[in-house]
């Protein structure tokens, strides 16, 4: 196989000898060549079994001609909106634009549409009616089946019928991409691939639906909340590629959308042969004028570990993308990554990162899942970990002692996420003393959320007093170790579940923790996830029980303020929650107020039927009274 970057031009097409590719790729991104990015890995892939790619990387969306670059392929158009969700990209959690898309060459933000992924089927289907479309990545993966939209605020169909699109293939997408590839070239009809796990198609003959559940009608879930919360659920217990059931939409007596269950997990030997692909692990040369792609510079001194998560947050949508399935590289693998990048001429001898969605889970939660898959209502570490859990940090330390003995290292660092709810149940606790002796530089960042245990439930984490736990045997580790070294708390405000009284328990916790964030991140709706349906249904799917959820923006803010109320912009704020939550005890000068008071206002009763002003400034007062008396006034 020539190395080199895949043709990005007619020009580059013709210069590798392919008259005809057999697909074109049209991608959100810019083309980065690196394992890092789905574009890259899906066109290696397909490289690898013979087909030839052509990249079409964030067309003009509104000239039709630049989905034309390389004509008409001869298998089909692939489509994905990039490494993230474009309208994730493109926006904040208040919807504000943002300034800047690290995806794109300089930064430059607008260069791709809202709904990416949608925009580009469309343009195709404007050309060529017939060219069977392929659609993957995280945007068409989490969107695969009706789902909730936070940016227009309503319940949407299955992108594969806004799009035009005839195959999803969703998830990681490794497997299902080549049988699909093989499907076509051999001369089927997309009409007719029906048969391969990881995909989703429409098909207007319910009688080929065969062995599934149906899920609720689409009117049905658009008029319903509670039956979009039942539907979610439904789903969300059939993620699993072993215990999975096929499920299947109804939109009119016509119209079905079939989802297959989700495609096997890679095995080791399988990943290792994903990462050895000849990847030019950079973007583009074509890219170089406009200062290269941001986006790299995060990701080029890192290795990938592993993939997968049962760690089962509810606000994270990696059950739905990757499975709670952990897949692993094996030691050589990533080690022989590692030699490559350590002698590129800006390697500075830091390894920034080795690990994953969670960098310590380097083998499923248990051996079970590797036949029969991940529990279907059960998880692994929460509410507290299960029996069956294997907790062993054995191999992921002596990957991390082979890295750091490599030529021109100086550090190994791990930022991809510890979980200490993980750790800190190890008996073994020879990792944590490793960790802090050699992976930490001054600060450890961990993901607690939040500390309330009302919303800790919500947000499918353990309780704080595990988090507590953690920090107590982190703090001893470095103390025995002669070290300064801090922990930085992930925090979230306004996640399904927190109201005032949550969110001023978690600002109380930061005082007594003398901690004052420098970011907080706002709970963000996205499609496919536990908490955005409960955000949108006002119920837990789970249970079925009402949940409370802030989505008034004022409150919202209240909320965010809260954690961080030193800051003197939130003064007004934080004033107006705890006036709301009758907590006006802790404005005023005692060491547990979070505020004082302005205008001469003096602080009310604390809980201790305290008053809230120091004893200190009460004696000022009383002295000046006296002052005052004495000069007859």
């Amino acid at each position: 196989m020539k190395k080199g970057f895949l043709p990005i031009t007619k020009e580059e097409m013709t210069a590798a000898g392919i008259s005809q590719p057999d697909f074109v790729y049209v991608i959100g991104d810019a083309y980065v060549d690196h394992p890092s990015f789905g574009h890259a890995i899906i066109s290696r892939i397909l490289e690898s079994h013979g087909f030839s790619v052509g990249i079409i990387s964030q067309p003009d969306w509104k000239n039709e001609d630049s989905i034309d670059v390389f004509g008409e392929p001869r298998l089909g158009f692939l489509v994905s909106a990039g490494n993230m969700d474009s309208m994730v990209n493109h926006y904040s959690v208040s919807k504000k634009k943002r300034a800047n898309d690290a995806f794109t060459p300089g930064g430059v933000m607008g260069k791709r549409p809202d709904y990416a992924t949608v925009v580009y089927c469309n343009l195709i289907r404007k050309k060529y009616k017939k060219t069977p479309i392929i659609i993957g990545g995280i945007e068409a993966s989490l969107r695969r089946l009706a789902h909730y939209d936070y940016w227009s605020n309503k319940l949407k169909r299955s992108i594969l019928l806004d799009s035009g699109a005839d195959l999803i293939s969703y998830g990681m997408g490794e497997r299902s991409i080549v049988e699909i590839a093989e499907a076509l070239d051999s001369g089927l009809a997309v009409s007719d691939i029906t048969f391969i796990d990881g995909t989703v198609y429409k098909t207007r003959n319910k009688e080929n639906i065969y062995d599934a559940i149906e899920l609720p009608h689409f009117e049905e879930i658009k008029n319903k909340k509670e039956a979009y919360a039942r539907s979610f659920y439904t789903q969300y217990c059939n993620t699993d590629p072993f215990s999975g059931k096929r499920l299947f939409e109804t939109y009119d007596e016509k119209l079905f959308v079939v989802q297959n269950p989700a495609a096997k997990p890679l095995s080791q030997s399988e990943m290792d042969a994903v990462y050895a692909l000849p990847y030019m692990r950079t973007y583009h040369p074509s890219y170089e004028a406009a200062g290269g792609v941001p986006a790299i510079e995060e990701i080029k001194f890192s290795l990938v570990s592993n993939r997968g998560c049962y760690g089962g947050c509810s606000f994270c949508a990696l059950t739905f993308h990757q499975g709670r399935i952990i897949q692993t590289r094996s030691h050589e693998s990533i080690i022989n990554e590692a030699k490559k990048i350590i002698w590129e001429p800006d390697f500075k001898g830091y390894i920034h990162d080795v690990g994953g969605p969670t960098a310590n889970f380097r083998a499923p939660a248990c051996k079970k899942q590797l036949t029969k898959g991940a529990c279907p209502n059960r998880q692994c570490l929460f509410p507290t970990p299960c029996k069956n859990l294997e907790i062993d940090h054995k191999d992921y330390l002596s990957l991390l002692k082979k890295l750091r003995v490599l030529p021109n290292v100086k550090k190994v660092f791990i930022r991809s996420g510890i979980r200490y709810d993980y750790l800190i149940h190890d008996k073994d606790q020879t990792f944590l003393r490793e960790l802090c002796e050699h992976h930490v530089s001054g600060q450890l960042k961990v993901a607690p959320e939040h500390i309330s245990n009302v919303v800790l439930e919500k947000l499918g984490k353990p309780s704080v007093e595990v988090y507590k736990r953690f920090v107590d045997a982190y703090k001893k580790t470095n103390e025995k170790l002669g070290k300064k070294q801090y922990l930085v708390p992930y925090l979230m405000s306004s996640h399904p579940g927190s109201t005032l009284k949550e969110a001023i328990e978690l600002a109380e916790f930061l005082r007594d923790l003398g901690y004052m964030p420098e970011q907080v991140q706002d709970f963000y709706p996205t499609p496919s996830t536990i908490s955005t349906c409960m955000y949108y249904t006002g119920l837990d799917p789970r249970t079925m029980t009402p949940v409370y959820v802030a989505d008034n923006p004022h409150e919202k803010a209240m909320q965010r303020a809260l954690i961080q109320y030193r800051n003197p912009k939130n003064y007004d704020l934080v004033k107006e929650a705890l006036l709301k939550a009758g907590r006006e005890d802790l404005i005023g000068f005692d060491k547990k107020c979070l505020i004082r008071p302005r205008n001469g206002e003096y602080g009310k009763k604390n809980s201790k039927g305290k008053n809230t002003a120091s004893a200190k400034t009460a004696k000022k007062k009383t002295i000046r009274n006296v002052h005052k008396k004495k000069a007859g006034r």
